[in-house]
Order: C-alpha cells, then structure tokens, then sequence
C-alpha cells in the first residue's frame, strides 16, 4: 500500500498457505462485513472503523488507521564461551531490550547454574554432555507465556521454546551443528525439525558450519551440505541471511516457514571477543504477554485518612493496659492489618523488566554506546581499528571500576 492511495470499498482479504500459527494474511469482520488486514512487509495493519472512509494524517475523508504491527525484538550470537561474556549479555539485553535472545557455544555446564540466568528473563538451555564446548540457550522476556518443547536426544544440540500468541504459537529454536557431527545425529535433528515445522509458525536460528552451501541457488559441495538443503526444502523453509556471519562464511542462518514471520535481518556486532557475528531481527507476530497472578498492596493508592481513623476507634489503652508483651503484640499487629486491608487497596505485581542490575549505571550505557557507533564507523571503513580497541578498553576501565566500587578497605585493628 503507497502513502498516497486511497482505499474505497469492502475489503475481502485471504489467508495464504496452510501453515499454522501467524499468517501472512489476517483478517476480522467488523459491523459492515469488511475486514482488518495485515501487510506483514511493511509491517502494517490496517483497521477499518464502523464509519467508512479513510483517515490520513487526522483528517477524517474515509475511516481506516494505520498502526505498528507487533513484534519481537531478537538477537543469535555464537558466543564462543559464555565464561568471559556474562556481563556483556547483561548489559547488552538491558540497553536494548530485546525480548528473545538466542545464544549458540555458551560452554555451559552443571557449574554455571547459579550464573547463567539473567533478572527480567526465562533461560532455557541444553548443555552439551560429556565433553567441553558446545551447547545452546535461549532467554525470553518474562513478559511473554514461554515453554519448552522438549525433546529426549541429547545428542543433538537444539533446543525449542513455544511462545504463546493470540493467532496461533510460534515455536523458536536455536542449534548448534558442530563441524564433525554425524549424519546420525543430523538425522535425528532434521526428525525435530519436521515435527516442530509442521505443527507451529517457526523460527530456527543457529550455527551449523556448512560454509559451503551456496544460499542464492541452493547448492552445495559436500554431501551432509547438500542433506541438510533437502531438509530446508522438504519442511519448505526459507534462509534468511544474506551476509557472512564469521570473515568470510556464512554458518549463522534464520530458517523460517512464513517469509512474513520475521524482518529487520541485520549481521553485525560481537558478543566480547567472539568472532562470530551478531544477528538482529524481529519476529512480527499479537504474543500474548502473561498476566501476574501476584497480588501486593499498592501503597501508591492509600486513603492514609481512613487508616488513622480506624486506628484512632481502637481503645488501645484499656485493652493493652494488663496484657503481657507477646500478647499485646499479637492484638496490635491484627488490628494494624485489619485496617491496613480497608484503607490500602490490592494491586497485581508487575513485571520488573526493564529495572537494570546496579552495576549496570549511566556511564558503562554511554560507554556501550559509544563502543556500538565506533563498530559501525569501523565497519564502514570510517574509523581505525584502534579507535575500536579504544572504545572497548574504555569499556573495561569502566566495568572493573565498578566491581570494586563496593569492596570496603580492611581493618586491621
């Protein structure tokens, strides 16, 4: 749809293809039998009100609204070794607030349970068993209904998360294929593959070092290349990326069964010292976020004037007056929250996503900052190496200073 054109007339639009969970296409009737739609390319969705006609830029010719379609913000990266790049996970998720983050090589193992989970988000991970390295994660926004789709083969390194939405769940997936996997291996993940595809929207993101795959004419030197594109084509999925991901290959894909499902496909940026690339995008899509079942007081809404009224009828005197000290304790605590019930009303617990770690302060965001825009002139050939090495040390600076903000000199005495 162009800025300029004008839509007159019922609109009857057609959900395209077979696959379940978002479609291309959706479509609600409203009270004149004309329908809502959704152009997933440009990320619109255009609502047709009860009144006909078109509404631009406030003025009321004839009645449709233009508004942002919904979406998630991710990001993949091989992290070659969580061990080293917790703390720039941390501040990275918190600067940008991305619902999903996907991660593959986190290195992890039993040890690293008391520090792998990060505040504000569900981590769901398979480690990899029995040997170093591997393994893959994936962090969804506690905002959002998420669960795992578990599977039993611990030989592969996948794991898959069901994200709850309003037209049908989104399954997204992350796995890492190391160079010498076995084609038995490979088999038993191209059997998930096919059952997750058939059954949700999907989302496949990983890496799975098959730099030999040509992606513009699908085509491939080696034999497992050349099985895993019959995979891609069998589920009919479609690979996303377009640029190398590691120097000059490309191993980090997006594999999606709807085109419409994802957009915004950017390739740069490292985690730390990774040398693999960093893979933004948005999955477009009406999640559902999960509603606090938690109720607390809401102290921002208390009739402080009903409370000391209460208080006041309470003839605490006479009835404290020969009471012992646990007893009246227990009388003046009962009738405290007695009139607490009455004058502070209940709320339900929000989300504390978005509140940052303490370490996390105003200058390590500039810094991170500054550290993102000199990549980018880097990138672009506008700034120097050093001047990229510059920023990250500044960075460095910044983070150890903090780490020892708290630490108290000792006392000898």
């Amino acid at each position: 749809m162009r800025g300029e054109e004008e839509i007159t007339g019922p609109v009857r639009t057609k959900l395209k293809g077979n696959t379940p969970g978002l479609e291309g296409w959706q479509t609600s009737k409203d009270s004149y039998s004309t329908n809502s739609f959704q152009r997933s390319d440009r990320h619109l969705e255009i609502t047709e009100t009860p009144e006909r006609g078109l509404v631009r830029n406030g003025a009321h010719t004839h009645k449709k609204m233009l508004k942002p379609l919904a979406r998630l913000k991710c990001i993949y990266t091989n992290a070659r070794s969580m061990n080293n790049k917790q703390g720039d996970l941390e501040a990275m998720m918190h600067q940008e607030n991305y619902d999903i983050v996907a991660i593959a090589e986190t290195w992890w193992d039993a040890s690293h349970d008391w520090s792998a989970t990060i505040k504000g988000y569900k981590l769901f991970r398979r480690d990899r068993q029995e040997r170093r390295g591997g393994g893959v994660a994936v962090c969804v926004s506690g905002c959002y209904e998420s669960s795992e789709i578990k599977y039993s083969d611990n030989r592969v390194e996948s794991v898959w998360i069901r994200i709850r939405a309003n037209k049908g769940d989104i399954a997204v997936g992350v796995c890492y294929r190391p160079p010498n996997q076995s084609s038995e291996v490979d088999e038993a993940f191209y059997k998930q593959l096919g059952e997750i595809s058939q059954s949700f929207a999907t989302v496949l993101v990983g890496d799975f070092n098959l730099p030999d795959i040509c992606w513009e004419y699908n085509m491939a030197d080696r034999e497992q290349s050349r099985r895993f594109l019959e995979c891609v084509e069998d589920n009919f999925l479609m690979q996303l990326v377009s640029e190398p991901t590691r120097e000059s290959a490309l191993l980090g894909l997006i594999l999606v069964n709807r085109k419409e499902l994802v957009g915004e496909v950017k390739v740069g940026g490292h985690l730390g010292h990774s040398d693999h690339e960093m893979i933004e995008f948005s999955i477009l899509g009406e999640t559902r976020r999960r509603v606090t079942k938690t109720a607390t007081l809401d102290f921002w809404r208390p009739n402080f004037n009903l409370f000391r009224r209460l208080l006041d009828k309470i003839p605490w005197e006479d009835t404290l007056k020969d009471t012992g000290v646990q007893e009246g304790w227990t009388y003046f605590r009962k009738e405290v929250l007695k009139a607490q019930e009455q004058a502070v009303p209940m709320c339900r617990k929000t989300s504390r996503r978005g509140r940052r770690p303490a370490w996390l302060n105003r200058d390590l965001l500039l810094d991170l900052k500054n550290k993102r825009r000199v990549y980018n002139l880097w990138n672009r050939g506008q700034a120097s190496h050093e001047d990229y090495r510059g920023s990250e040390a500044m960075q460095g600076e910044n983070k150890e200073s903090q780490s020892t903000a708290g630490a108290q000199p000792s006392c000898s005495c």
